[in-house]
């Protein structure tokens, strides 16, 4: 059997990727990356000398696909990072070379409530369609429809609140979500790959459920500091994201931008945060690994050294 995870310059999928070296042997496994000179070369080399192929692969390139995915049987295809057309025809050339390539199962990262038609979150448009051309494929699948991620919480954002007057602006009022770790994604990732999971059904892949209000009371506590969380419309909060330098769009100059993420993406997913639709309980994690989710506290303590104070 061989195994394929695309995108493992990535942080999803380099964790999927060392979860699949701790399952099975190298010369099982085929890692891609859209470019093969933006990997570096020690992880390049400790791969190889595992057995692993290392294989280029452009989703906006079918054809370099369709090399790359030769001899796999199932494939752990990781989302696009770009928003919209562009990224829903890279997710149809993925899944259209995984077909050519004769690889029998895929297991794909959507977006919590993509099978919703009434999610208003418009980063959903694009799993919602990406998952229709999956169930039309022909192959196998497992979908796996990730909440929003703890780490978006604990690491650009600290840093923007603690620069910006120690004030945690957000849309997200006092909704709730239940976030989850890159970590447990990326576990779950592997385990549908390795294929203990029910074929052909989609997946909730969530975590603890907690309010934003509350996030911030912790990374607060971690750092013995006192922050104050500041509720916003959704207007208000992308003008002030704004004027830090944080264009509207993703088609905006981010150049001034602390993070990277655009003020209507923020505002959206911290919106359907606001009203509760994200606080979808499931117990994935656990029945696929054996494993409790992680927890925001959990992963406060693992990042406050990133933080800037000063």
């Amino acid at each position: 059997m061989k195994y394929i995870v695309t995108g493992v310059d990535g942080q999803l999928s380099g964790k999927v990727a060392a979860n699949m070296l701790q399952e099975v042997a190298g010369d099982q496994l085929i890692f891609t990356v859209p470019d093969l000179k933006i990997l570096s070369v020690d992880k390049k080399e400790l791969w190889e000398k595992k057995g692993v192929s290392i294989r280029q692969a452009n989703y906006q390139n079918k054809g370099e696909m369709i090399k790359a995915f030769e001899g796999g049987d199932r494939i752990f295809v990781v989302s696009g990072n770009t928003v919209g057309e562009e990224r829903c025809q890279e997710h149809k050339n993925a899944v259209a070379a995984a077909k050519e390539a004769k690889v029998k199962h895929i297991t794909y990262t959507s977006f919590i409530n993509a099978d919703k038609e009434d999610e208003n979150d418009f980063i959903a448009e694009d799993h919602t369609y990406t998952e229709k051309i999956i169930r039309e494929s022909g192959m196998d699948w497992n979908i796996m429809r990730n909440n929003l991620y703890i780490e978006n919480y604990l690491l650009g954002y600290p840093k923007l609140v603690l620069s910006t007057g120690n004030k945690w602006r957000s849309n997200a009022g006092e909704g709730r979500a239940t976030f989850i770790a890159k970590d447990d994604s990326a576990r779950v990732a592997a385990a549908l790959l390795l294929g203990k999971g029910q074929n052909n059904m989609a997946y909730n892949v969530t975590g603890e459920s907690i309010s934003e209000r509350e996030i911030c009371k912790l990374v607060a506590e971690k750092l013995r500091i006192d922050i104050e969380y500041v509720p916003l419309d959704d207007e208000a909060f992308i003008v002030w994201m704004e004027s830090i330098g944080i264009p509207r769009d993703m088609s905006g100059d981010f150049s001034r931008a602390p993070i990277p993420w655009s003020g209507t993406v923020m505002a959206t997913n911290k919106g359907s945060v606001k009203n509760n639709s994200k606080d979808v309980k499931a117990d994935t994690v656990k029945n696929l690994t054996g494993r409790n989710p992680l927890t925001v506290r959990d992963l406060v303590n693992v990042y406050a050294d990133t933080w800037v104070t000063a």
